[in-house]
């Protein structure tokens, strides 16, 4: 099932606080960036984030869940009413994150 655009404006207007969101459709979900670094996606109308340290200790009582089959786990974020929260634990992922890697130019 593909997640609907108006589910992606929704998230997309509660992350409208936090610098640099953007995002890319790929296969009917979405792919969320916050400044050229993967922090998660829409998948099945559910906002879902890499599962990194910060990401869990933000978030202790989070679902561990599946994006798509054969996919590593997620972790779904339940509270994407407060801004404030999101912005924190996107800002979180970010810096736990390591820089994306540099695309090697064709010739």
């Amino acid at each position: 099932m593909a997640s609907d655009k108006e589910y992606l404006d929704y998230i997309l207007e509660q992350l409208s606080e936090t610098e640099g969101i953007t995002c890319r459709a790929m296969m009917g979900e979405y792919i969320i960036y916050c400044r050229g670094k993967v922090i998660g996606g829409i998948y099945d109308n559910r906002f879902l984030v890499k599962p990194v340290k910060s990401a869990a200790a933000l978030m202790p009582e989070a679902e561990k869940e599946l994006p798509y089959e054969g996919a590593k786990e997620m972790l779904l974020v339940e509270n994407i009413e407060n801004k404030d929260f999101l912005r924190e634990l996107i800002e979180a992922i970010y810096n736990e994150l390591p820089e994306p890697k540099k695309k090697a130019k064709k010739q």
